[in-house]
């Protein structure tokens, strides 16, 4: 029911400084008493039903303390470690309780600095995975090398089957061909095949890493655990690349697919302007930062993957799922294989 103004000031008057009931207000007024309890509010003045107990009552104090020291401990294990001490609830009882009294602490939110790097200072490296292609009568994932130079984001991309060593040692080689230098330091994400093991800040790069950083004079940095923040460049051209390049787009082979890649880069994501120096393009940009980028050596380091194997009973190594020949008489020998870009030796 709508009423005026005037009933609104009138109910509070005599309800508040009258002290009348709400029965003798709706009657004075000609109104309903559920419309005079609305405007006092009377919900307001009743006094709180008592709670009812709960199983989870004793166990409360165990379910702060162990959440305040374990932050990400699921509902359900720690629904298990009540079970084991008596407490015969449902993981759902457990989960609305957390919900209720706010028993899990909330993280705080972090601030962080805006990264200001100088040309030819930092580069940025990762993986995309970009689905599944059709290679011959097989399925394969595709992968996209990405490497970014953090000043002008002038960005390079080696398109893989695999993330092998060797793939990521030819992203490399690609990108700084496309740069025409190297960046003094590369920021990674602890990929297994730049990382092999970490214990806090004690760090075991992989042998062949260490051997493309001494070949081409950078130095190799990881991110910290769980800070994908400080690689927020590649992270972002990872995205642009799904978005603007790669999402409803046809192509025949990887050959195809790079060419398609190189004319977007000129033509789409190189015309763009540099967030770090407005007035120019990213091309612009990037020629710049060309003249502080450490020099290119005057031979390139050998990328290919080499394994050893064992042919044992057929003249034949499988690599890839491949079967390549070899003479009969090598049955049974200790062998290495030795596979670059377009050729298995």
């Amino acid at each position: 029911m709508s009423i005026s103004d005037w009933h609104r000031a009138e109910i509070k008057r005599l309800f508040f400084g009258e002290h009348w009931k709400v029965a003798a207000i709706a009657a004075h007024l000609g109104l309903h008493d559920d419309t005079v309890k609305r405007v006092v509010d009377i919900d307001s003045f009743s006094p709180p039903g008592r709670p009812r107990p709960s199983a989870l009552d004793p166990y409360v104090d165990f379910m702060g303390s162990t959440l305040k020291q374990y932050p990400k401990l699921t509902a359900t294990r720690l629904h298990q470690m009540l079970r084991a001490r008596g407490c015969k609830v449902s993981a759902i009882q457990v989960r609305r309780r957390i919900r209720k009294d706010g028993l899990r602490p909330r993280p705080r939110s972090e601030a962080f600095f805006r990264l200001k790097v100088l040309p030819g200072e930092q580069a940025q490296v990762d993986w995309g995975y970009f689905g599944q292609i059709q290679v011959g009568r097989t399925l394969r994932k595709l992968w996209l090398f990405v490497m970014v130079l953090s000043w002008s984001r002038a960005f390079e991309v080696y398109f893989s089957l695999d993330q092998t060593m060797a793939a990521v040692m030819r992203g490399h080689l690609a990108a700084f061909r496309h740069f025409g230098g190297v960046a003094r330091n590369s920021l990674y994400d602890n990929m297994k095949t730049v990382v092999i093991e970490r214990v806090g800040d004690a760090i075991r790069f992989h042998s062949r890493l260490l051997e493309l950083s001494g070949h081409y004079l950078f130095a190799p940095y990881p991110c910290a655990p769980g800070r994908g923040n400080e690689k927020g460049r590649v992270e972002v051209r990872i995205k642009d690349l799904r978005r603007s390049f790669f999402a409803g787009r046809r192509f025949v082979d990887l050959e195809d697919l790079q060419r398609q890649f190189v004319q977007w880069r000129e033509e789409v994501a190189y015309q763009r302007r540099c967030p770090d120096a407005l007035d120019l393009t990213v091309a612009q940009a990037l020629e710049l930062e060309r003249q502080s980028l450490l020099p290119l050596p005057e031979h390139d380091i050998d990328c290919d993957d080499v394994r050893g194997t064992v042919a044992r009973k057929q003249p034949y190594v499988i690599y890839d799922t491949n079967r390549y020949s070899i003479p009969h008489g090598l049955v049974g020998e200790p062998l290495t294989v030795a596979v670059g870009e377009h050729t298995v030796r």
